[in-house]
């Protein structure tokens, strides 16, 4: 039975209302480790004796073995379903968590958040979630797949301060081995709530905000090869995460070297990401009403302005305030490539097509973690680090406006 695709009637109903929440659970928890890992981060680094560039290399590959593992989580979950991959990355989450706190060296440590708590672990609930959500949902599709996407921004809400408070009382390993027991159980046991299949696509509603999007599964979306269209979105991805990443995974060290503390950069991520719900909450109610590209593009707009505000303030109340104003700005944009995939691919590939964006989007959190790290061994300050970010951001910005201007260029010859 659950091996068949649903009913459409259960479209935008209360049963797909139950399963929304069911995956927002499922996404904080699979995501737990993508936020952990800064808060170890200087702890880790003065344990094992590396520089910073080498301490942020776990996450650099852990972001690597999402990107890789969502690919073939997606095609999974577009042949077989969820559950049976939320089985596995509930298993992967569990025993990354329990080899990384149990490593004698950064590389294993590496390692473990590379290919369990990566690319088996949180890749399984991202990609594959996002699209399933998308499949469940119609009129409401925007705010749905950015409660899932929320997912991500709750975890990044909870476990940093928990990690933290873990780390002062009983060190980082025996915090990680009980992160471990607790998301890697609960993901397996929550997946087999996942089982029964997404309903067979129904039709487009007329007059939705997308409605230029010529159509779910246009041949040539924007006016491009289905496989450069795919290209642009995914270098668009790397750019506009490359900028993401670096008060995302530095905070916290940055604010140890402005002399405020790591337990002050944890409260400052938790806050950013906490800012970050509201910031996807809002982000899918205006997508719904003005797409995702554009929806895309004000986002990119806003974390700019976010990234230069840190280059002129660096005081304790200021760094609170533009942290809340980081996640405010930028919550919304990686959900925003999931509703242009299906706005504008054909809706039997949004698992994979979704997979392969947010792919790019997580080598572009490994790229900027690394990178960020790298130019603070060679300045000594995270200054450049954050121009470097500004500059990223402004070729995601590019493409998402020479996007939207092929758009309103074909807008005359679209179909009604």
């Amino acid at each position: 039975m659950h091996n068949q695709p649903a009913s459409a009637d259960l479209i935008d109903s209360r049963y797909a209302f139950k399963r929304l929440m069911l995956t927002l659970l499922i996404v904080t928890l699979g995501s737990s480790s993508m936020y952990v890992v800064a808060v170890v981060l200087p702890a880790v680094q003065l344990e094992f004796g590396v520089s910073r560039a080498d301490a942020s290399l776990p996450y650099t590959v852990m972001m690597l073995g999402l990107g890789i593992g969502g690919i073939y989580m997606g095609r999974w979950a577009d042949r077989k379903g969820v559950h049976v991959p939320l089985l596995w990355g509930g298993l992967g989450v569990g025993s990354g968590f329990i080899l990384a706190g149990m490593s004698q060296n950064i590389w294993l440590f590496a390692l473990a958040h590379c290919v369990l708590l990566g690319m088996l672990g949180a890749s399984s609930t991202f990609a594959p979630l996002l699209a399933d959500t998308s499949l469940w949902w119609n009129k409401r599709r925007g705010i749905a797949v950015a409660i899932c996407a929320s997912g991500n921004y709750v975890a990044g809400t909870v476990w940093p301060a928990l990690a933290q408070r873990g780390v002062e009382t009983w060190g980082w390993r025996s915090t990680y081995i009980a992160l471990g027991l607790v998301c890697g159980l609960g993901m397996m046991g929550l997946s087999f709530f996942m089982r029964q299949r997404p309903p067979l696509l129904a039709a487009p509603v007329p007059g939705q905000a997308s409605s230029f999007a010529t159509a779910s599964a246009s041949e040539r979306p924007f006016g491009l090869q289905m496989s450069h269209a795919q290209a642009l979105l995914c270098v668009a991805g790397v750019a506009c995460c490359v900028a993401m990443s670096m008060p995302q995974v530095h905070i916290v060290a940055y604010c140890s070297d402005l002399g405020f503390g790591a337990a002050r950069g944890a409260e400052m991520l938790s806050l950013m990401l906490a800012c970050g719900i509201a910031s996807r909450l809002i982000s899918g109610v205006i997508c719904d009403r003005i797409g995702g590209l554009r929806t895309l593009l004000l986002g990119s707009i806003l974390q700019g302005l976010a990234l230069l505000l840190f280059l002129f303030f660096d005081g304790l109340v200021s760094l609170y305030v533009i942290s809340a104003m980081f996640g405010l700005f930028q919550g919304g944009i990686v959900p925003s490539y999931a509703i242009i995939v299906r706005e504008y691919f054909p809706p039997k590939e949004a698992g994979a097509r979704v997979g392969s964006v947010i792919f790019a989007t997580m080598i572009g959190m490994a790229l900027g973690g690394w990178m960020s790290g790298k130019v603070f061994d060679l300045t000594g300050s995270y200054h450049a680090a954050f121009i470097n970010g500004l500059a990223w951001n402004l070729l995601n910005l590019s493409i998402a406006t020479g996007l939207l201007w092929r758009l309103y260029k074909l807008k005359p010859a679209t179909p009604a």
